[in-house]
């Protein structure tokens, strides 16, 4: 059965995910301001009735009606996939994602993905994002590799998309681009919101996006390429393929941003999650895991190397 809490302002309180926020820690301390702001917008917070956005501002007098759907158990199938387990307790479990798998389940795909292996290995997820992405804390798109962590209980996951949100945790990902870039660093600050014209697609675009930074610096120059390090401060769907593609170095076979021809033999963009550091949830211990390149990226990097 759903829990529906409701809150009366007796004052002006600023936007309404911090206050719903803050009205429900004090009731329970499993909530955080990003599951406030899924609540908001699966239109389960109503101001005095109505639907409204986490930016509204509270004012005094007004009523909040906040529904808490009930968490149903998983209906998506366990299935015996062998993991690469980098680090596991009764809270989190760490993985190194292979290219060509996908995250979590979605039409048309139901079988084969993150989430059927980690219900057949764990038996028990976190219920935060509901019965497709249990435990998905964050994740990679389907042809990026690397390191991601899940989370095993409702209380890990909240604290993991906490320091996510706040920059807590670190992420670090190695890309191959086109061109050559002159720069050593540089950062991309541009919000990315859906494609205009393609829904598949995101895009650099100034209404209806949120804001988004990427940090990059060079590895290594090549002829025509660059071995480039990425680090997040945003964490927005395709974040690091749209900002290089925006500034003119898209990453090298991405087929959705990037140049239609893939001079290499690798099933899909060469991007890879290098990197994760984190604060555990529990044990309060500073936690950093490395997944090392996968080979169809070593064999380009070799490749370019021997080119040059």
């Amino acid at each position: 059965m759903s829990r529906i809490y409701t809150f009366t302002a007796t004052e002006d309180q600023g936007r309404l995910d911090s206050f719903v926020t803050r009205q429900l820690q004090a009731e329970t301390d499993s909530f955080s301001r990003s599951h406030v702001q899924k609540l908001i917008e699966e239109k389960n917070i109503k101001v005095n009735g109505k639907e409204t956005k986490a930016k509204y501002s509270v004012q005094s007098g007004d009523t909040i009606e906040v529904i808490v759907p009930k968490t149903r158990s998983c209906a998506i199938l366990p299935e015996e996939i062998p993991l690469d387990i980098l680090y596991e307790d009764d809270s989190v479990i760490v993985i190194n994602k292979p290219r060509g798998m996908v995250v979590h389940p979605a039409a048309g795909n139901f079988q084969g993905t993150l989430v059927n292996a980690l219900l057949d290995h764990c038996r028990d997820l976190s219920g935060i994002n509901g019965v497709v992405r249990p435990g998905i804390v964050h994740r990679l798109d389907k042809d990026t590799s690397g390191v991601m962590v899940a989370a095993k209980n409702d209380t890990a996951h909240l604290d993991l998309a906490d320091q996510i949100q706040k920059r807590i945790a670190g992420r670090k990902y190695f890309a191959v681009v086109w061109g050559n870039i002159k720069e050593e660093q540089g950062v991309v600050n541009a919000p990315i919101g859906r494609h205009p014209a393609d829904r598949k697609k995101m895009a650099v675009v100034p209404i209806n996006s949120k804001p988004a930074v990427t940090h990059f610096r060079i590895l290594e120059r090549f002829r025509n390429f660059t071995l480039i390090e990425c680090k997040l401060e945003t964490g927005r769907t395709h974040q690091i393929r749209v900002h290089m593609a925006y500034i003119g170095y898209p990453v090298v076979g991405d087929p959705k941003y990037g140049p239609k021809q893939n001079p290499f033999a690798i099933a899909g963009q060469a991007l890879h999650s290098a990197e994760l550091t984190f604060v555990h949830p529990m044990t309060k211990e500073t936690l950093h895991f490395t997944a090392p390149l996968p080979q169809d990226m070593t064999v380009i990097i070799n490749q370019l190397r021997e080119d040059k």
